[in-house]
C-alpha cells in the first residue's frame, strides 16, 4: 500500500538552510582554503602578466582555486562555474568575502587560462605546496621529537642535511588523448573530407571556370562499402587505402593550382585551413610511403588531423597493445607525484633517471638512500651513476647470479618483495589520475592546454593525498598532546 499526501510547495525564501549560523570549519575546501600557500601562488601567477599594460587581471587565488576545482571533481569547464555559484564552501576556497549568485568568469576563459599556464607554472606551484608541506611536518615533528632526544642525551642538529635520505619511486605512463581510434583507411578519409572542404572554400562561381573535379559521392561511396565490412582482408583493405591516395592526391594538385603563389595574390585560405593543408599533405607522404613499401612504420607518425602532435606509444599493456598520447616520467617521493618529464615522442624512461635523481637533490637538498624502478631503469649507465652517489639501486644485479646461503637468500626475497610492493605505490597513483581525475582522457585539443591539463591532475591529486592525510594528523596531534598532558606527569592520579 502506497500513501501520498499532497503538500504546498514552499518558495525559495521558505526554504530553511543551515548556513544561516555559519559555515562548518571543518569542511574539506575550508581546511585545504587555509593550508596552501595563497600568497607564493599569487607570486608565481604574477610572473605571467603584464603589471602596466592591459585590462586587470583575475585574483590569482580565484583562478587558480577555481583550476583546482576543476580537476579535483572532475567537472567540465561549463559546470565548474555551476558549482562554484551554488557552493558557499567553494566561493570561500577561492576568496570570496561573501556569498555571491554571479558567476566568477565566463567558462571559456579555462581555455585561456589552460594556454597561460602550462607545465612549467604547475611545476611551480607544485613545488610551493610541497615547500609548505615540507615546513608544517617539519615543525610538528621538531615540537614532538625535541623531548625525546633531550631526554636520551642526544644533541640535534636540525640545520645539518644527511647526503642521502627517503627513497625515490620512478615509472612512467601515458594519458591517451580523447581521440578515436586512428586506422590508416578512416585518417586517409578525413584527410580527403577537409580537402574537399578547402576546395569549396578556395573556389567561387566569380572566377568564371567550371569547379574542380573532387568525385566526392564515388570516393564516399567507396569509403562506406568498405567501412561496413567487419573482417577487412589485406588485399581489399589495401585496394581501398590506394584508391583514397588517389583521390587526395588529386585534390591536393586543386589546392596547389587554387593558390598558386605565381598569380600574385595572397592566400585566401585563414591560418587554420592552411595549417591544416600542411598537415594533410604530410599525412599524404606518410601513407604514401607506408604502402609502397608495404609496411605499418613511419618516423614521426601522424594519427588525427585535428591533434598531429600526438603520436602512437607502444605499451605492450595487456588490452591496450598501443596508446595515442603524452608520455609522463613520474617521480614518486613519500606518496607526493613529480612530473619530471612530458613528451609526445615514444621514449625510454630510463634515460631519464640521472635527470630525476638530480631533481630530487634540487628539491629536497639530498639525495635518496634508494631508487626504485622497474629493470628497464637498471642499465649499467644509471647503475655507475648510482653508485657513485652511493644511491641503491633496487633491481637485481646484473651478471650472474651470486651463490647465497639460504639466509641470505631468504633476506634478497624479502627485500625484492618489499621493493615490489613499494613501487606499488606508483602503479596506484597513475590508477587513481586516470580512474578518479580524468589522465586516461585528455579532453584538451591543443599541445600546451594538454600539457598543462596532465600537469594539473598531478598537482590536485597531492592536494587530495594531503587532504587525506590532514584527518590523520589531527589526530596524531591530538595524541601528543595527551601524551604530553599526562603520560610525562607522574604525579597525576586517576580517580574513578
Amino acid at each position: 500500500m502506497i500513501k501520498y499526501t499532497s503538500t504546498k510547495q514552499l518558495s525559495i525564501e521558505e526554504f530553511k538552510t543551515p548556513f544561516y549560523y555559519g559555515l562548518d570549519r571543518n569542511n574539506r575546501w575550508v581546511r585545504l582554503a587555509e593550508e596552501l600557500p595563497w600568497d607564493e601562488f599569487a607570486k608565481i601567477y604574477a610572473k605571467l602578466m603584464c603589471k602596466d599594460f592591459g585590462r586587470p587581471a583575475l585574483d590569482a587565488r580565484v583562478v587558480i582555486g577555481a583550476m583546482i576545482i576543476k580537476y579535483k571533481k572532475g567537472l567540465s569547464d561549463e559546470e565548474t562555474i555551476e558549482e562554484i555559484r551554488e557552493n558557499p564552501y567553494l566561493q570561500y576556497f577561492i576568496g570570496y568575502e561573501e556569498f555571491s549568485h554571479k558567476p566568477p568568469f565566463d567558462p571559456s576563459l579555462f581555455v585561456t587560462l589552460r594556454e597561460r599556464l602550462g607545465l612549467d607554472v604547475f611545476e611551480e606551484l607544485n613545488q610551493a605546496f610541497i615547500t609548505g608541506v615540507q615546513n608544517a611536518e617539519g615543525s610538528d615533528k621538531k615540537s614532538t621529537s625535541s623531548r625525546d632526544k633531550d631526554d636520551l642525551g642526544l644533541k640535534s642538529n636540525l640545520s645539518k642535511e644527511p647526503d642521502r635520505q627517503g627513497k625515490l619511486i620512478l615509472d612512467a605512463s601515458v594519458a591517451p588523448q580523447d581521440i578515436k581510434f586512428p586506422t590508416d583507411l578512416e585518417l586517409l578519409n578525413d584527410s580527403r573530407e577537409h580537402t574537399e572542404r578547402i576546395i569549396d572554400l578556395l573556389w567561387h562561381p566569380g572566377h568564371g571556370k567550371r569547379k574542380p573535379r573532387t568525385y566526392r559521392q564515388i570516393a564516399r561511396k567507396d569509403y562506406l562499402t568498405l567501412a561496413k565490412i567487419k573482417k577487412k582482408s589485406a588485399k581489399v583493405l589495401r585496394a581501398g587505402i590506394r584508391k583514397q591516395l588517389g583521390y587526395i592526391r588529386r585534390n591536393i594538385k586543386t589546392i596547389n593550382k587554387l593558390i598558386d603563389p605565381k598569380l600574385g595574390k595572397p592566400s585566401p585560405l585563414k591560418a587554420h585551413d592552411l595549417k591544416t593543408f600542411w598537415i594533410i599533405q604530410e599525412i599524404y607522404r606518410q601513407q604514401k610511403q607506408m604502402y609502397d613499401n608495404q609496411t605499418h612504420q613511419v618516423s614521426d607518425r601522424i594519427v588525427s588531423v585535428a591533434q598531429p602532435y600526438v603520436r602512437p606509444i607502444v605499451r605492450g599493456k595487456a588490452g591496450k597493445h598501443t596508446e595515442f598520447g603524452a608520455k609522463c616520467s613520474v617521480s614518486l617521493v613519500n606518496g607526493y607525484a613529480f612530473l619530471d618529464h612530458l613528451g609526445w615522442d615514444a621514449f625510454n624512461e630510463s634515460t631519464y633517471l640521472k635527470d630525476q635523481v638530480n631533481r630530487y637533490h634540487e628539491r629536497f637538498g639530498c639525495y635518496p638512500e634508494e631508487v626504485i624502478a622497474d629493470k628497464i631503469y637498471g642499465s649499467r649507465d644509471n647503475r655507475a651513476f648510482l653508485k657513485k652517489h652511493k644511491i641503491v639501486f633496487s633491481g637485481k644485479s646484473l651478471g650472474r647470479p651470486p651463490k647465497l646461503t639460504e639466509a641470505e637468500a631468504k633476506l634478497l626475497r624479502k627485500r625484492l618483495k618489499e621493493h615490489g610492493r613499494l613501487r606499488n605505490q606508483i602503479e596506484g597513483k597513475f590508477g587513481e589520475g586516470k580512474r578518479k581525475y580524468d589522465l586516461d582522457r585528455v579532453m584538451a585539443k591543443t599541445m600546451r592546454t594538454s600539457e598543462s591539463w596532465i600537469s594539473a591532475i598531478f598537482f590536485v591529486m597531492n592536494l587530495a593525498r594531503w587532504l587525506r592525510l590532514s584527518s590523520f594528523l589531527s589526530l596524531f596531534r591530538w595524541l601528543e598532546f595527551f601524551k604530553e598532558r599526562f603520560l610525562y606527569r607522574p604525579n597525576i592520579v586517576f580517580s574513578y
